[in-house]
């Protein structure tokens, strides 16, 4: 049994429209979808273990100021002043088609496996259950996760259209896994992607998509043992992977044996410390590949250049060691143990110096240094998009207490010039927070903050127990309230979202 309403299987799917209490600003008028597991188990009885192998769910908040769009609630009523229109769907992959035929063979952290057996998987068919990212590129909108196969959906009904495979040929190799996160450079509109391909000679691949949704080989990096990498950063200049020491060794690919789930195939050797690769984008070359201390992370905040490009500043969350990774089975989840969400923000700065690609790897005299910016207790990180790529002065992120003892209860802005954060606590548990620039703004906080939260002891039919989920719209500069809808159920935690600007308020129709 589910002891925490956050890790409780969704089934339902529905399509309504929200009232909105408080008010929206006149400009939010776009869609913010997010991306998580919706379903942790199956008509067959069986279940996965891991969070992060839950059924991929999609939902989508399309915002609505004045209702323009003229929905109804869930009685038919029409909404009076500002909605939210709202809809929940899974997305129909093949890992979604096989857990309902009780035929789910594993994924991240569930089920076991040889390494050369899953790796023949992705070789075959590249996993789907696209459960981390929702991204748009060129034309496509597209759920993302640690494996180069990408589930294509229509961004107003949730629908799936099915898969966005690359091949090796003339745009380059592809990888085995994936960087879950691609990042977007806002001066030309391009994705930049990174993929790890094993072999006795193994490599990270670094990719750029096109807005015309072309893709372009850019470089690739050989490694001896490939990282576990969930995220990377990305400068005007250059590509930076932080190669931390959670890794796996490319002979036992080709050897019977090591029946364990995929995740712990990878080994913790904390004495190679993190070694920071920085690629230059035009020529793919390795630049500079300095080695700092031994931590491990899942997201890059945010990365820029100073000095004329000779010093790359990235920052990064991070926590001690890859022990939280085992810290995020369900069993360790429902019975509260949160060490996961228990990180730091640490910002790296790497001084180029002579460093030069020319040569094989010959990288100069390049150094980088680690300063903490927020010793408090943080999870999912995010910056506003206008900051991308640039110097950025306001982190948004969930706030936890350092140990964790609890879900996160809070979310934090994060001055990193001053060092002191603002958090906003309504009781109940939060997710990732997602910041929204004001297109007439000039402020890098004129803006709203939009976050999910599960409000506790709000249930749904008279039952208390399962909580009930509503969207909080935060005024981006005081970080106060200024408007909230409720969901008609209670949402598992997700991931990972993106606002899209161009979604815009539709008549919704029945799920």
């Amino acid at each position: 049994m589910t002891a925490h309403p956050g890790f409780h299987s969704l089934h339902e799917e529905t399509a309504e429209t929200l009232p909105v209490e408080g008010s929206l600003p006149d400009w939010l008028a776009g869609s913010l979808i997010r991306n998580g597991p919706g379903a942790f188990s199956f008509p067959d009885g069986s279940a996965v273990d891991h969070w992060f192998d839950g059924l991929a769910m999609l939902y989508r908040f399309t915002f609505d100021p004045g209702n323009r769009g003229g929905g109804r609630d869930a009685g038919g009523d029409a909404v009076d002043g500002d909605a939210v229109h709202y809809r929940n769907r899974f997305l129909r992959t093949d890992a979604y088609e096989a857990a309902r035929a009780g035929e789910f063979d594993g994924g991240f952290a569930t089920g076991e496996t040889t390494l050369r057996s899953r790796l023949a998987t992705f070789l075959r068919e590249p996993y789907d259950n696209t459960n981390i990212v929702a991204e748009r590129v060129g034309d496509d909108y597209l759920a993302l996760t640690e494996s180069p196969r990408r589930v294509r959906f229509d961004p107003n009904d949730l629908d799936t259209l099915g898969t966005d495979d690359a091949g090796d040929g003339d745009d380059g190799p592809v990888g085995h896994l994936a960087c879950a996160h691609v990042k977007r450079d806002p001066a030309t509109g391009a994705l930049l992607a990174v993929e790890t391909r094993f072999g006795r000679t193994s490599r990270y691949l670094v990719h750029a998509l096109t807005p015309d949704g072309e893709r372009r080989h850019v470089g690739s990096v050989e490694t001896e043992q490939p990282a576990y990498l969930h995220s990377f950063a990305l400068t005007p200049r250059y590509v930076v992977i932080a190669e931390f020491p959670l890794r796996l060794d490319p002979v036992r690919l080709f050897k019977p044996g090591r029946q364990r789930p995929f995740i712990e195939q990878f080994e913790w050797e904390p004495e190679r410390g993190t070694r920071v690769i920085v690629v230059d984008r035009t020529t793919g070359e390795v630049v500079a590949d300095p080695v700092t201390d031994a931590v491990f992370g899942f997201h890059h905040v945010n990365a820029f250049e100073r000095d004329g490009g000779r010093e790359i500043v990235f920052d990064l969350e991070t926590v001690p060691d890859a022990t939280t990774i085992d810290s995020l089975y369900l069993d360790e989840l429902r019975a509260g143990s949160f060490g996961a969400l228990g990180a730091q923000v640490d910002r790296f700065v790497v001084d180029l110096g002579s460093a030069s690609g020319s040569g094989r790897y010959r990288v100069g005299d390049a150094t980088v240094t680690r300063e903490t910016l927020y010793d408090g207790g943080t999870a999912l990180p995010t910056v506003s998009p206008a900051r991308w790529c640039r110097e950025h002065r306001y982190v948004y992120a969930m706030g936890t207490d350092r140990p964790v003892n609890e879900w996160a209860r809070r979310v934090l802005k994060l001055d990193v010039e001053t060092g002191e954060a603002v958090e906003f606590d309504d009781g109940g548990y939060f997710g990732e927070p997602i910041f929204v620039p004001n297109p007439d703004g000039e402020a890098e906080d004129d803006g709203v903050v939009l976050a999910v939260t599960l409000e506790e002891g709000v249930g749904v039919d008279g039952d208390a127990t399962t909580g009930r989920s509503a969207l909080v719209v935060l005024d981006g500069e005081t970080f106060t309230e200024r408007a909230r809808a409720r969901l008609p159920h209670a949402v598992p935690f997700d991931f990972h979202g993106r606002y899209f600007p161009e979604l815009r308020a539709r008549r919704p129709t029945t799920a």
